[in-house]
């Protein structure tokens, strides 16, 4: 299925989930649009939709509560986008959405206060399938969206917002507000990261990540580190993006870091162009915009920097 069509479904599924009846819109928090049938609990909802195809509509309100979709193609929609969370409530230790069907679709949707033991809590965990999330906001957790490692997953994200994610106090590491495995891609459009509480704005190990005409606003952030990381190197593009570094960082070093890791994918062909970075006013320090540990064939033009950063540095 071409990425077009996986896109236009969720579309055409949520305009159907205006024509809930009253009764199951007003008789329960979750509705299955195709059905009109309204559910106690999320998880009711999901399992009702099982392993076909179906939209879980969100009535207005915050819900301490999770779910697991194991098979199936399921969009999760708010009524209104923003006016329904998911709060506080991870299932399986991992998230307050655990993704491992065919794929899935969140519009609209917020997710808050996610923490675990192990210090992953996520608002979604993708183990498999592909996911598609827009007008969704992700805040005050340990991570945004984590993923499993899996060739197969496609990640697209648009218009959403991820606030006060990222921890490193973990016995597993650092968690991060998007933090990616190898995956085919990471698709990032029209999306805000802000005032990060640790770890990587953006961590993708995907083969290929895409990074369009979102902002990185790292002013009132805690404990950073860079604001996208491809620790895998990998191909793809950053561009037209408007990033800037604050003060409490814990590593300040660069700001877009390509191969520091493994570096098991080729970077030739990286787009990294017409991109604005600067520091906060009255900040002097000299960090890259970029680092590279491949020595590959990165394609970098038409970047406007601020006082004191230098365009590359290979390390």
């Amino acid at each position: 299925m071409t990425s077009r069509t996986r896109i236009a479904a969720p579309i055409l599924i949520a305009l159907a989930a205006v024509t809930l009846p009253l009764s199951a819109q007003q008789g329960a928090p979750f509705s299955v649009a195709e059905t009109g049938r309204g559910y106690a609990t999320l998880q009711d909802a999901v399992d009702a939709i099982g392993a076909g195809t179906g939209t879980v509509v969100f009535a207005p309100g915050t819900y301490n509560e999770c779910a697991v979709q194991r098979v199936g193609d399921i969009t999760y929609r708010a009524m209104e986008p923003g006016s329904a969370t998911l709060s506080g409530v991870a299932c399986e230790g991992k998230g307050a959405l655990v993704l491992g069907g065919e794929a899935a679709t969140v519009i609209g949707l917020v997710f808050s206060d996610i923490a675990v033991p192990d210090r992953n809590g996520a608002g979604i965990r993708l183990e498999s399938g592909d996911l598609a999330v827009t007008q969704s906001w992700f805040r005050d957790s340990e991570q945004g969206i984590l993923t499993a490692h899996d060739p197969n997953i496609h990640l697209r994200i648009d218009k959403s917002t991820f606030t006060r994610l990222g921890t490193c106090e973990g016995d597993g590491g650092c968690a991060h507000s998007i933090y990616t495995g190898e995956i085919a891609e990471t698709a990032v459009t029209r999306s805000r990261f802000e005032a990060g509480t640790g770890g990587h704005y953006l961590k993708s190990r995907a083969a290929r990540t895409i990074v369009e005409d979102s902002s990185f606003d790292d002013a009132a952030g805690r404990g950073t580190n860079y604001m996208i990381d491809l620790p895998n190197g990998g191909n793809g593009r950053i561009v037209r993006n408007w990033f800037v570094q604050g003060r409490d960082k814990e590593n300040w070093s660069a700001f877009i870091a390509v191969g520091a890791e493994e570096g098991n994918y080729s970077s030739d062909g990286l787009v990294i162009s017409d991109n604005d970075a600067r520091l906060v006013p009255g900040l002097r320090r000299s960090p890259a915009f970029i680092a590279d540990w491949t020595g590959d064939r990165l394609s970098i033009a038409n970047n406007e920097l601020g006082a004191g950063l230098k365009p590359f540095e290979r390390r």
